[in-house]
Protein backbone atom coordinates (compact mmCIF):
# COMPACT_ATOMS: atom_id res chain seq x y z
CA UNK A 1 0.00 0.00 0.00
CA UNK A 2 1.41 3.38 -1.02
CA UNK A 3 2.04 5.83 1.85
CA UNK A 4 0.25 9.20 1.93
CA UNK A 5 1.95 12.04 0.07
CA UNK A 6 1.40 15.77 0.06
CA UNK A 7 -1.35 17.08 -2.17
CA UNK A 8 0.25 18.87 -5.14
CA UNK A 9 -2.81 20.19 -7.01
CA UNK A 10 -5.75 22.53 -6.45
CA UNK A 11 -8.23 21.90 -9.25
CA UNK A 12 -9.59 18.60 -10.55
CA UNK A 13 -11.38 18.52 -13.89
CA UNK A 14 -12.70 15.61 -15.96
CA UNK A 15 -12.14 16.34 -19.63
CA UNK A 16 -13.60 14.78 -22.77
CA UNK A 17 -11.07 13.47 -25.29
CA UNK A 18 -11.41 11.60 -28.55
CA UNK A 19 -11.63 8.16 -26.92
CA UNK A 20 -13.35 8.83 -23.61
CA UNK A 21 -12.61 11.01 -20.59
CA UNK A 22 -9.46 11.87 -18.68
CA UNK A 23 -8.75 13.63 -15.38
CA UNK A 24 -6.76 16.87 -15.24
CA UNK A 25 -5.04 18.07 -12.07
CA UNK A 26 -4.30 21.78 -12.55
CA UNK A 27 -4.34 21.04 -16.27
CA UNK A 28 -1.98 18.03 -16.09
CA UNK A 29 -3.10 14.54 -17.08
CA UNK A 30 -3.49 11.90 -14.39
CA UNK A 31 -1.60 8.79 -15.47
CA UNK A 32 -1.72 5.17 -14.37
CA UNK A 33 1.21 3.49 -12.58
CA UNK A 34 2.29 2.22 -16.02
CA UNK A 35 2.57 5.81 -17.22
CA UNK A 36 -0.36 5.96 -19.64
CA UNK A 37 -3.28 8.43 -19.43
CA UNK A 38 -6.04 7.43 -17.02
CA UNK A 39 -8.63 7.35 -19.81
CA UNK A 40 -12.15 6.22 -18.90
CA UNK A 41 -14.96 5.17 -21.22
CA UNK A 42 -17.77 7.38 -19.92
CA UNK A 43 -18.45 10.66 -18.16
CA UNK A 44 -20.11 9.09 -15.11
CA UNK A 45 -17.00 7.09 -14.23
CA UNK A 46 -14.70 10.04 -14.88
CA UNK A 47 -16.81 12.21 -12.57
CA UNK A 48 -16.74 9.56 -9.83
CA UNK A 49 -12.96 9.18 -10.07
CA UNK A 50 -12.49 12.95 -10.14
CA UNK A 51 -14.50 13.24 -6.94
CA UNK A 52 -12.02 10.94 -5.20
CA UNK A 53 -9.20 13.30 -6.13
CA UNK A 54 -11.21 16.33 -4.98
CA UNK A 55 -11.96 14.65 -1.65
CA UNK A 56 -8.28 14.31 -0.71
CA UNK A 57 -7.08 16.63 2.03
CA UNK A 58 -3.58 17.95 2.56
CA UNK A 59 -2.34 14.39 2.05
CA UNK A 60 -3.22 12.08 -0.83
CA UNK A 61 -4.23 8.72 0.66
CA UNK A 62 -4.20 6.04 -2.06
CA UNK A 63 -6.03 3.55 0.16
CA UNK A 64 -9.09 5.81 0.09
CA UNK A 65 -9.13 5.98 -3.73
CA UNK A 66 -10.65 2.62 -4.64
CA UNK A 67 -12.25 3.83 -7.87
CA UNK A 68 -8.94 5.20 -9.12
CA UNK A 69 -7.25 1.91 -8.23
CA UNK A 70 -9.86 -0.07 -10.17
CA UNK A 71 -9.52 2.23 -13.19
CA UNK A 72 -5.74 1.77 -13.07
CA UNK A 73 -6.26 -1.99 -12.94
CA UNK A 74 -8.60 -1.91 -15.93
CA UNK A 75 -6.05 -0.03 -18.04
CA UNK A 76 -2.72 -1.47 -16.89
CA UNK A 77 -3.70 -5.09 -16.20
CA UNK A 78 -7.08 -6.08 -17.66
CA UNK A 79 -6.63 -4.46 -21.06
CA UNK A 80 -3.13 -5.90 -21.30
CA UNK A 81 -4.18 -9.47 -20.51
CA UNK A 82 -7.94 -10.10 -20.48
CA UNK A 83 -7.61 -13.91 -20.61
CA UNK A 84 -5.73 -13.95 -17.29
CA UNK A 85 -8.38 -11.80 -15.62
CA UNK A 86 -11.18 -14.02 -16.91
CA UNK A 87 -9.32 -17.16 -15.82
CA UNK A 88 -8.87 -15.78 -12.31
CA UNK A 89 -12.64 -15.37 -12.01
CA UNK A 90 -13.24 -18.83 -13.45
CA UNK A 91 -11.00 -20.35 -10.76
CA UNK A 92 -13.46 -19.07 -8.18
CA UNK A 93 -16.37 -20.31 -10.28
CA UNK A 94 -14.95 -23.82 -10.38
CA UNK A 95 -15.15 -23.95 -6.57
CA UNK A 96 -17.81 -21.31 -6.02
CA UNK A 97 -18.85 -20.49 -2.46
CA UNK A 98 -22.52 -21.00 -3.35
CA UNK A 99 -21.98 -24.66 -4.20
CA UNK A 100 -20.67 -25.82 -0.79
CA UNK A 101 -23.37 -26.38 1.80
CA UNK A 102 -23.11 -26.93 5.53
CA UNK A 103 -23.68 -30.32 7.12
CA UNK A 104 -26.04 -28.96 9.77
CA UNK A 105 -29.57 -28.62 8.45
CA UNK A 106 -30.19 -25.17 9.95
CA UNK A 107 -27.17 -23.69 8.16
CA UNK A 108 -27.88 -25.61 4.95
CA UNK A 109 -31.46 -24.29 4.97
CA UNK A 110 -30.19 -20.71 5.37
CA UNK A 111 -27.69 -21.19 2.55
CA UNK A 112 -30.35 -22.66 0.28
CA UNK A 113 -32.71 -19.75 0.97
CA UNK A 114 -30.10 -17.17 -0.07
CA UNK A 115 -27.97 -19.04 -2.58
CA UNK A 116 -30.39 -21.23 -4.56
CA UNK A 117 -32.14 -18.24 -6.21
CA UNK A 118 -28.74 -16.94 -7.36
CA UNK A 119 -27.77 -20.29 -8.86
CA UNK A 120 -31.16 -20.46 -10.56
CA UNK A 121 -30.63 -16.95 -11.92
CA UNK A 122 -27.18 -17.88 -13.24
CA UNK A 123 -28.68 -20.90 -15.01
CA UNK A 124 -31.67 -19.03 -16.44
CA UNK A 125 -29.73 -15.92 -17.50
CA UNK A 126 -26.33 -17.25 -18.47
CA UNK A 127 -26.79 -21.06 -18.78
CA UNK A 128 -24.35 -21.51 -15.88
CA UNK A 129 -25.71 -24.65 -14.17
CA UNK A 130 -23.44 -25.43 -11.25
CA UNK A 131 -23.67 -28.50 -9.03
CA UNK A 132 -23.91 -28.24 -5.25
CA UNK A 133 -22.74 -30.59 -2.49
CA UNK A 134 -22.39 -30.94 1.27
CA UNK A 135 -19.15 -30.42 3.11
CA UNK A 136 -15.77 -29.31 1.79
CA UNK A 137 -14.98 -32.06 -0.70
CA UNK A 138 -14.18 -30.60 -4.13
CA UNK A 139 -17.10 -30.59 -6.58
CA UNK A 140 -16.15 -31.10 -10.22
CA UNK A 141 -18.29 -28.64 -12.15
CA UNK A 142 -19.64 -29.47 -15.64
CA UNK A 143 -17.44 -28.17 -18.42
CA UNK A 144 -20.47 -26.64 -20.13
CA UNK A 145 -21.25 -24.58 -17.03
CA UNK A 146 -17.69 -23.24 -16.82
CA UNK A 147 -17.68 -22.37 -20.52
CA UNK A 148 -20.99 -20.54 -20.08
CA UNK A 149 -19.55 -18.68 -17.10
CA UNK A 150 -16.53 -17.73 -19.19
CA UNK A 151 -18.80 -16.27 -21.88
CA UNK A 152 -20.78 -14.29 -19.32
CA UNK A 153 -17.65 -12.88 -17.68
CA UNK A 154 -15.85 -12.11 -20.93
CA UNK A 155 -18.88 -10.21 -22.29
CA UNK A 156 -18.02 -7.26 -20.02
CA UNK A 157 -15.61 -4.51 -21.02
CA UNK A 158 -12.24 -3.98 -19.33
CA UNK A 159 -13.60 -1.62 -16.68
CA UNK A 160 -16.55 -3.71 -15.56
CA UNK A 161 -14.27 -6.76 -15.72
CA UNK A 162 -11.89 -5.06 -13.28
CA UNK A 163 -14.77 -4.57 -10.86
CA UNK A 164 -16.04 -8.08 -11.45
CA UNK A 165 -12.61 -9.49 -10.67
CA UNK A 166 -12.38 -7.49 -7.45
CA UNK A 167 -15.91 -8.45 -6.36
CA UNK A 168 -15.22 -12.14 -7.03
CA UNK A 169 -12.06 -12.11 -4.96
CA UNK A 170 -13.76 -10.23 -2.12
CA UNK A 171 -16.91 -12.37 -2.00
CA UNK A 172 -15.39 -15.75 -2.86
CA UNK A 173 -18.07 -16.25 -5.49
CA UNK A 174 -18.06 -15.61 -9.21
CA UNK A 175 -21.86 -15.91 -9.19
CA UNK A 176 -22.36 -13.25 -6.52
CA UNK A 177 -19.97 -10.94 -8.36
CA UNK A 178 -21.67 -11.53 -11.71
CA UNK A 179 -25.09 -10.89 -10.15
CA UNK A 180 -23.77 -7.62 -8.71
CA UNK A 181 -22.26 -6.60 -12.05
CA UNK A 182 -25.48 -7.42 -13.91
CA UNK A 183 -27.71 -5.59 -11.42
CA UNK A 184 -29.37 -8.78 -10.09
CA UNK A 185 -28.07 -7.97 -6.59
CA UNK A 186 -27.57 -4.67 -4.80
CA UNK A 187 -24.62 -4.19 -2.45
CA UNK A 188 -26.42 -5.18 0.73
CA UNK A 189 -27.83 -8.35 -0.82
CA UNK A 190 -24.45 -9.27 -2.30
CA UNK A 191 -22.75 -8.69 1.04
CA UNK A 192 -25.35 -10.79 2.86
CA UNK A 193 -25.00 -13.60 0.33
CA UNK A 194 -21.22 -13.63 0.72
CA UNK A 195 -21.49 -13.73 4.52
CA UNK A 196 -24.28 -16.24 5.11
CA UNK A 197 -22.00 -18.49 7.15
CA UNK A 198 -20.59 -15.66 9.29
CA UNK A 199 -24.02 -14.17 9.96
CA UNK A 200 -25.29 -17.61 10.97
CA UNK A 201 -22.40 -18.05 13.40
CA UNK A 202 -22.89 -14.56 14.84
CA UNK A 203 -26.55 -15.31 15.53
CA UNK A 204 -25.64 -18.51 17.36
CA UNK A 205 -22.51 -17.50 19.25
CA UNK A 206 -22.40 -13.70 19.21
CA UNK A 207 -20.27 -11.26 17.24
CA UNK A 208 -16.50 -11.08 17.43
CA UNK A 209 -15.37 -7.44 17.33
CA UNK A 210 -12.42 -8.10 15.02
CA UNK A 211 -14.56 -10.12 12.61
CA UNK A 212 -17.24 -7.43 12.55
CA UNK A 213 -14.66 -4.73 11.79
CA UNK A 214 -13.27 -6.82 8.94
CA UNK A 215 -16.76 -7.43 7.57
CA UNK A 216 -17.57 -3.71 7.63
CA UNK A 217 -14.37 -2.96 5.72
CA UNK A 218 -15.41 -5.53 3.14
CA UNK A 219 -18.89 -3.98 2.92
CA UNK A 220 -17.34 -0.56 2.21
CA UNK A 221 -15.03 -2.03 -0.42
CA UNK A 222 -17.90 -3.88 -2.07
CA UNK A 223 -19.90 -0.64 -2.13
CA UNK A 224 -17.09 1.09 -4.01
CA UNK A 225 -16.70 -1.81 -6.44
CA UNK A 226 -20.42 -1.72 -7.20
CA UNK A 227 -20.28 2.06 -7.70
CA UNK A 228 -17.38 1.60 -10.09
CA UNK A 229 -19.17 -1.01 -12.19
CA UNK A 230 -22.42 0.96 -12.27
CA UNK A 231 -20.60 4.13 -13.33
CA UNK A 232 -18.63 2.25 -15.99
CA UNK A 233 -21.84 0.91 -17.57
CA UNK A 234 -23.35 4.38 -18.17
Amino acid sequence: MSPPRSRFYREVAPSAVEEGYVILLDGELVKTPAGVPLRMPCQALAQAVAEEWRAQGDKIRPASMRLTKLANTAIDRIAADRPSAVEQILRFGKSDLLCYRGEHSSLADRQALVWDPLLQWADATHSVRLKIGTGLCFIEQPQGAILALERAVASHDDFVLAGLNAATTLSGSAIIALALADGRLDVESAFAAAHVDEIYQWERWGKDAEAVTKAEEERLELTEIAKFMESARR
